[in-house]
C-alpha cells in the first residue's frame, strides 16, 4: 500500500498530537502513514502546491488551498484569549506598527499570525524570517519587532523583550471568539472512504495523547526547543485540548469569521470552510 504523507510542524504540540500514530499505538485501519516534519510556512507552500496528502496548515493558507483540501474535523489549534505575540526591546505603539515605519519580523506570509497582525495593524511592514530566529534577532537589535509563534509566546521575556500585543487576546476582545491558528487538511482526491479512515486514525492519535499525557509529553519534549517540562506542559495544554478534539459550532464560527474578515480586508480571497465528515 502506498503510504499516506502526513506532515506537521516539528513542535511540541504537534508532536504530542501525533504521538499515538508515530508510536504505532493506534488503529490505522490498514493505512500506512509516512511522517514528514517541516516548519508551518513550508507546509503551507507545499499544500498550496497540492504536494501533501494530509498536513497541518495555517488557516490563512487554507484560503488558497480550499479547492484541493478539506479540513479534518479535529486536530485544530486555537488561541482562546492568547496566541501569537508581537514583541520588541522597547515599547512601540499600535500606530508605530500600522504606519509601516517599523518593520516586524514575521514567520511567513501565509501564517495565521501574519494575517491576524495585518488585521490589527493594516499598514504593517513585515519581513519574513524563519520562526525560530525571530526572537534572537529582536533581542540582538537586528530587527525592531518580531511576531512570535510556538514556544516564543512563553519565552520572550527571558530575553528582556516587551509585549506589544497578544493577537489572540485582541481577537477575543474584538470578536468574542478564539483565534483559529492552524488545522489539519486532507486532499479531496483521496476519496470519501480513505478520508474517513484517515480522519478516524488522527482522532484516535489525539485521544491517545490526551489519555497518555505523561508519555506523550515526554515524546513532545524532544521538539520543545529548550522548554523545560513544566513550560512544555503548559504550551501543549494551550494548543492540544478540547478545541483539538473537535471544532464544535463555536470553533467553526471562529474559522469562518477569520476567513470573512480576512476577505473583507482584501487579505485573502473569499473562502467558505468545508470539513470532512465527523
Amino acid at each position: 500500500m502506498t503510504p499516506i504523507t502526513l506532515a506537521h510542524s516539528p513542535d511540541s504540540d504537534d508532536a504530542f498530537m501525533f504521538y499515538g500514530l508515530a508510536q504505532g499505538d493506534v488503529d490505522t485501519e490498514g493505512l500506512v502513514f509516512s511522517h514528514e516534519l517541516s516548519d508551518i510556512e513550508s507546509l503551507n507552500r507545499r499544500a498550496i502546491a497540492g504536494e501533501l496528502d494530509v498536513t497541518a496548515v495555517s488557516f490563512h493558507a487554507y484560503a488558497y488551498l480550499a479547492d484541493r483540501y478539506l479540513l479534518l474535523p479535529h486536530g485544530a489549534s486555537f488561541g482562546d484569549g492568547y496566541g501569537p505575540v508581537v514583541v520588541a526591546r522597547q515599547p512601540l505603539s499600535r500606530e508605530d506598527i500600522a504606519s509601516g515605519s517599523v518593520s516586524v519580523a514575521s514567520p511567513g506570509r501565509r501564517t495565521t499570525a501574519a494575517l491576524a497582525l495585518s488585521l490589527w495593524a493594516p499598514g504593517v511592514d513585515m519581513k519574513e524570517i524563519p520562526f525560530d530566529r525571530i526572537q534572537e534577532q529582536v533581542a540582538s537589535g537586528e530587527v525592531a519587532a518580531g511576531l512570535l509563534i510556538h514556544e516564543g509566546q512563553l519565552t520572550y521575556s527571558d530575553d528582556g523583550l516587551v509585549l506589544l500585543v497578544d493577537l489572540g487576546r485582541w481577537w477575543k476582545e474584538e470578536t468574542g471568539l478564539p483565534l483559529p491558528l492552524g488545522g489539519n487538511v486532507v486532499r479531496r482526491d483521496l476519496g470519501a472512504e480513505r478520508i474517513s479512515r484517515i480522519s478516524r486514525a488522527l482522532r484516535r492519535s489525539i485521544e491517545y495523547g490526551l489519555s497518555h499525557r505523561d508519555a506523550a509529553l515526554s515524546h513532545a519534549l524532544g521538539y520543545a526547543r529548550g522548554l523545560d517540562r513544566s513550560r512544555a506542559d503548559r504550551f501543549v495544554g494551550m494548543y492540544v485540548n478540547d478545541w483539538t478534539r473537535g471544532y464544535g459550532p463555536e470553533g467553526r464560527r471562529a474559522v469562518q469569521t477569520l476567513l470573512d474578515r480576512g476577505a473583507e480586508a482584501g487579505r485573502i480571497p473569499p473562502t467558505r470552510a468545508e470539513y470532512a465528515p465527523e
